[in-house]
């Protein structure tokens, strides 16, 4: 995939009606945006082409309607945040590509700022159906994708109006693709990637792309012990994905081959039972990674794979971290998680978070300012990892 994508400047937006996909896939709770850290996000490309003087149609999904119309997920709660963040009205249409939002379309004067309703209220956006595709594509000249968190999903508002306008990014995306491309394009060396997170079988092919490209490849978590017990070791009663053994095997294999160093645990912090509730108390005792007794379970790395990681990390010139290692919801299994999120925050290397849980335990720990990129997208961010096409940026112009 090209990752040298046209952004905002590199287009004339003064005038035009410009579309803009956001992620604004904010939580709420009766009502109330209980976290504007997406909208938040997307404003300095508002800004720019409000600064610029587009006529400024803004759209997004929230939540899974499934496209029936819930009250509940109406985005005019984020047309208020906008409005308050930008200081200016935010236009609401009351349909997505109804007479409503035509009319308010082309009545929007330069500067202007209107936000579509809920874009999965359409039984046609997530199959990406060309008819809603051209109906959103005729109300503007332009299209700017701005959402990397939906940008793996080939849906009408993030890859289908791209068929009928010049389609290009803006900031967010050209922020992820610009970072995380060059991290696995042309990365600076030694590169170093650290996957952790539950099952092996939800990151097979990251996996095998990584192997290809990195020079150190960690792998903690509840997938780490699958490949603990591909070595023949006892792992007791820890999560393993026993089809995925000889897979495990295989990654091994070739990791040898390619002279790529595999790091696995060399200790765990183990307990007798998964906690109830997540973060309740819970009595632990560390073990040595192959020597897990029979009526215990490996949930969290130990103070001696927290060391090997963190000096694996703090060498590197790139790092890539997609996973937590542990529990981490649990503050006596968060260990090994901030172990590593530490040493991120402590490298001088490109340090690059993808989103999920590893994003949310360096936000928690105080670390997102140290760490260079932190991904807005968990599931985006991890297919770019395994190397495939992301059709809402494959869809955009390239420079």
């Amino acid at each position: 995939m090209n990752y040298n994508k046209k952004s905002i400047e590199d287009v004339n937006v003064s005038g035009k009606r410009v579309l803009c996909r956001c992620d604004f896939n904010v939580p709420t709770k009766n009502g109330k945006i209980t976290s504007d850290k997406r909208i938040v996000a997307a404003m300095p490309t508002i800004k720019y082409l409000v600064d610029h003087n587009a006529k400024v149609i803004l759209c997004s999904h929230m939540g899974k309607p499934k496209g029936e119309w819930k009250p509940e997920l109406s985005l005019k709660v984020v047309a208020d945040r906008i409005s308050e963040l930008l200081g200016k009205p935010v236009i609401m249409a009351k349909d997505v590509v109804g007479e409503d939002a035509k009319a308010k379309a082309a009545a929007l004067k330069d500067g202007e700022v209107m936000l579509l309703e809920n874009t999965r209220f359409e039984k046609g956006e997530t199959k990406n159906d060309p008819e809603l595709s051209k109906a959103l594509a005729s109300m503007a000249d332009l299209f700017v994708n701005d959402a990397f968190g939906t940008a793996h999903r080939a849906h009408s508002s993030t890859a289908g109006v791209a068929d009928y306008l010049p389609a290009v990014c803006g900031y967010l995306v050209q922020k992820e693709v610009s970072i995380m491309g060059k991290a696995l394009a042309d990365p600076e060396r030694p590169f170093v990637a650290i996957l952790g997170g539950a099952k092996v079988s939800d990151k097979l092919n990251v996996i095998n792309n990584l192997l290809e490209k990195v020079d150190t490849l960690i792998i903690g978590g509840g997938m780490a012990f699958t490949f603990l017990a591909a070595k023949g070791y006892n792992i007791g009663k820890s999560l393993v994905d026993s089809e995925k053994i000889d897979y495990c095997k295989e990654m091994m294999a070739k990791a040898e081959a390619k002279g790529v160093k595999l790091l696995l645990p060399v200790d765990a912090v183990v307990a007798a039972s998964f906690p109830d509730p997540i973060d309740g108390p819970i009595d632990v005792q560390t073990v040595p990674a192959d020597a897990i007794p029979a009526d215990k379970m490996g949930l969290d790395i130990g103070e001696k794979s927290q060391a090997l990681f963190a000096d694996a990390a703090k060498s590197a010139k790139t790092v890539v971290w997609n996973g937590p290692m542990g529990v981490f919801e649990n503050p006596t299994l968060a260990k090994g998680t901030i172990a590593v999120a530490q040493a991120l925050a402590e490298s001088s290397a490109v340090t690059i978070v993808g989103g999920g849980d590893s994003a949310a335990a360096c936000e928690q720990l105080g670390f997102a300012d140290k760490i260079t990129h932190i991904s807005t997208g968990g599931g985006a961010s991890l297919e770019f990892l395994e190397g495939l096409e992301l059709p809402g940026i494959a869809c955009l112009q390239d420079k």
